[in-house]
């Protein structure tokens, strides 16, 4: 899926389900903001499961963040304030666009930042999780 996309001159792929809904990334799973919300792909979406991504949607329980779990249309990633991709080698990537469409304000978006913060504090003893 990742060579597809680079093919097509984009960074990443986004995977969708036999529904037509956001699945993952080629190694990642994702991400979406909207009115402060974070919204992630539930496993039915055939989504990856991983440490990183429990560990985000964990602290961002912590900071506050309402969480919600739902499937997520391609048109919505459009829509979103922000949009990131997390995995291992991934760590908290934001997401500048989609479909060659600018997502929020085309940069790592405040939300995004709490969490990244949060994240990578993690490693640095800043926040014990």
């Amino acid at each position: 899926m990742g060579s597809e996309a680079r093919r097509h001159g984009y960074q990443e792929g986004i995977a969708l389900d036999v529904n037509g809904y956001i699945s993952e990334g080629a190694g990642e799973n994702l991400f979406e903001v909207k009115d402060g919300v974070l919204f992630t792909p539930p496993f039915t979406s055939s989504a990856l499961p991983g440490i990183t991504r429990d560990a985000i949607i964990k602290l961002a329980k912590e900071l506050g963040i309402e969480v919600r779990e739902q499937v997520l249309s391609r048109e919505s990633l459009y829509l979103a304030d922000e949009v990131f991709m997390s995995g291992t080698a991934a760590e908290i990537t934001p997401v500048r666009s989609v479909d060659g469409i600018q997502v929020g304000e085309g940069r790592c978006g405040p939300v995004t930042k709490r969490i990244q913060q949060a994240f990578f504090g993690l490693f640095t003893g800043r926040n014990r999780g």
